[in-house]
């Protein structure tokens, strides 16, 4: 059995779909040969967005799990903000862009390269160092964002020549809300310099699709053999034992972040061309945090009283809500080179076998896996249309009784198979 010390700071109890990716490789390594160590932030000191305590309930007990303090800007910001949120998704959970939002996006983008967790870089450092060799680590995998973690990897190879592999969930610079940072022209080159040392000295370099893998190529020209492609996915376990829910309307739910890059106006324009009948019966369910705008939207449209939005939740109860959905909304931003963006709730929708409405770019990766997979349909942001016609057509189906799913091959998504495709970049 290799040791492997995995290097992330988001884990239990912080909630997200960055936690999942690393939460469950580690449950499934060692049935490949692996046993994976984890080195992680402590909670007490960490500054976590969103919080998921149920997930500490997935840590196998047997798996080592080490912890150390950091030094967290965010956790000031916290103090100062009215609002007393971490700030994720390029701050798309801030509902107000106020004159003190703009001027910490400003400090955020030009003080704290390549991002504010970088305060852990120093604690995380020391402690690898002591378990590579304590444990006999034979190998180092960092995962970003944040993108600092990764710069602990780099000294890490630089001091002892150990195989490091970096996992990049999202891109660098190319990330859809780098240009909400408000970065100066030396903070954009430094950390350019900084990503580029990154991509050079990493051993081996996992992404999660294959249009940012293209990204990454953009930096560090002919390393294909260098870069694998290894998705998000769903963990089977998640999906057993999950109860029924009766739902009185036809049921559009939506999990995730969510602001106005991701154009939801658009939907709501499909959701205004259905009949009143059909509307009458329709409920349009948000998992997750809603800015104040988007439900404005809604209800500029006389459609407040279809929403209903359930907050940040467990993810077991997301799943819940994901199953027993009628229709599965997915939205993606609409910026330069969001081909890549597949988020990982985009695999949990397609095991549950549901119709999914995409909304996002047409050839990106979600809409070549949704055709791949026959699990519904993406449409380009102004196919108001269209959309508004398929969304009667699965109501139609579903009023009837003659709703079947034609989703097909998202058995290899799942996490055991895809930590099999790990086990062998290790």
């Amino acid at each position: 059995m290799q040791k492997v010390l995995i290097i992330t700071y988001y884990w239990p109890p912080s909630g997200g779909a960055g936690v999942q990716r690393w939460l469950k490789f580690s449950k499934y390594l060692p049935e490949f040969g692996c046993t994976p160590v984890i080195l992680t932030v402590d909670e007490n000191h960490a500054s976590y967005a969103q919080l998921d305590p149920s997930l500490v309930d997935e840590i196998h007990p047997d798996l080592q799990v080490h912890k150390t303090k950091t030094f967290e800007p965010y956790n000031l910001y916290r103090k100062l903000s009215q609002k007393k949120e971490i700030p994720y998704g390029g701050f798309s959970n801030q509902k107000k862009v106020t004159f003190f939002e703009k001027f910490s996006r400003l400090i955020r983008g030009n003080l704290f390269i390549p991002d504010p967790r970088r305060g852990w870089n120093k604690y995380a450092l020391s402690k690898a160092l002591e378990l590579i060799k304590a444990e006999n680590i034979e190998s180092v995998i960092t995962s970003g964002p944040p993108h600092s973690t990764h710069l602990i990897g780099k000294k890490i190879k630089d001091q002892t020549g150990i195989r490091w592999i970096a996992d990049f969930r999202d891109p660098w610079t190319d990330i859809y809300y780098y240009k909400e940072l408000y970065h100066t022209l030396p903070a954009r080159l430094y950390d350019r310099y900084l990503e580029k040392k990154v991509l050079t000295g990493a051993d081996k370099i996992i992404t999660v699709s294959e249009e940012v893998k293209k990204l990454l190529l953009r930096r560090i020209p002919g390393s294909e053999e260098k870069i694998a492609v290894i998705p998000n996915g769903y963990d089977e376990s998640d999906f057993e034992n999950v109860p029924s829910l009766k739902n009185e309307f036809f049921t559009i739910t939506y999990t995730g972040t969510i602001s106005m890059s991701y154009r939801i106006e658009r939907f709501i324009e499909a959701i205004e061309l259905l009949p009143g009948k059909v509307k009458d019966k329709i409920k349009i369910r948000f998992v997750g945090n809603v800015p104040d705008e988007i439900l404005n939207l809604f209800k500029n449209k006389n459609l407040g009283s279809s929403i209903e939005v359930l907050g940040y939740i467990p993810h077991k109860e997301a799943v819940g809500q994901m199953v027993n959905a009628s229709l599965l909304l997915m939205a993606i931003p609409d910026s330069p080179d969001n081909k890549g963006i597949v988020t990982g709730k985009f695999f949990e929708y397609l095991a549950t076998g549901r119709p999914i409405l995409a909304m996002g770019p047409v050839g990106g990766d979600v809409d070549l896996l949704i055709r791949k997979c026959h699990a519904g349909k993406l449409f380009s942001y102004n196919e108001t249309g269209p959309m508004s016609l398929f969304i009667h057509k699965i109501f139609e189906q579903e009023q009837r009784g003659l709703y079947k799913s034609e989703t097909t091959g998202a058995e290899q998504f799942t996490r055991r198979n895809l930590t099999g495709v790990l086990a062998n970049n290790l």
